[in-house]
């Protein structure tokens, strides 16, 4: 008997993980129309290939007037939140919709920066301050700690925000600065992921 894995057996077996995920993305896909359909009649999408977060899915719709919202989710939030229920997954997709229409006239995706200077740019004038607004403006009653860090595990920059004030336990939430960047690049609010890491936060300390 032979234990030895050959490389036919190796290449097969690549082969059906791939076409796996391969109909894991197709599912996923055609739930967003499923979900997005209930609330907008014109939904258009496609999926990219983020090379950090794998799939990203890229819905269109049009409002009324017919201008194009565009916003992109990726793989595994989109299925946690079918896990969840088709319900709850749908009026969550269609909220981004509802909070990018309130701009008049369209919102597409953002021109990705042409240089490392032009997205240098777009993080030092336009994410930072505005994560740091976000959080200030959520917390006016608080001190907020908000700014960049460096983080050895992730072996690159955070935005790390959090409450001074707590002395016991934790007190900080940290996210990959990259990860915030590419939420910007969707036509997603970064700062959601800080405010609901600083929620988790005063949860955890019974500070609602």
């Amino acid at each position: 008997m032979n234990n030895e894995t050959t490389n036919e057996e190796i290449k097969g077996s690549q082969e059906e993980e791939a076409k796996q995920f391969a109909e894991l993305v197709n599912a996923v896909q055609h739930n967003g129309f499923v979900a997005l359909r209930q609330h907008f009649e014109d939904v258009q999408g496609q999926v990219l290939n983020q090379e950090l977060y794998g799939p990203v899915f890229v819905y269109k719709v049009k409002d009324e007037s017919g201008s194009d919202y565009v916003c992109g989710f990726f793989l595994r939030e989109l299925i946690a939140n079918f896990q969840a229920g088709n319900e709850e997954a749908t009026e969550w997709m269609a909220s981004f919709f509802y909070e990018l229409m309130k701009v008049e006239g369209g919102k597409p995706l953002p021109q990705p920066p042409a240089s490392e200077d032009d997205a240098k740019a777009l993080i030092d004038k336009v994410l930072i301050p505005h994560c740091i607004k976000a959080v200030e403006e959520e917390f006016p009653e608080e001190k907020v700690h908000a700014g960049l860090a460096w983080n050895e595990e992730l072996k690159g920059p955070v935005f790390e925000t959090g409450f001074p004030a707590i002395s016991d336990g934790n007190n900080v939430c940290a996210f990959s600065l990259h990860l915030l960047y590419t939420h910007l690049l969707i036509n997603r609010d970064p700062a959601e992921l800080l405010l609901k890491g600083l929620y988790k936060i005063r949860t955890e300390h019974g500070m609602d």
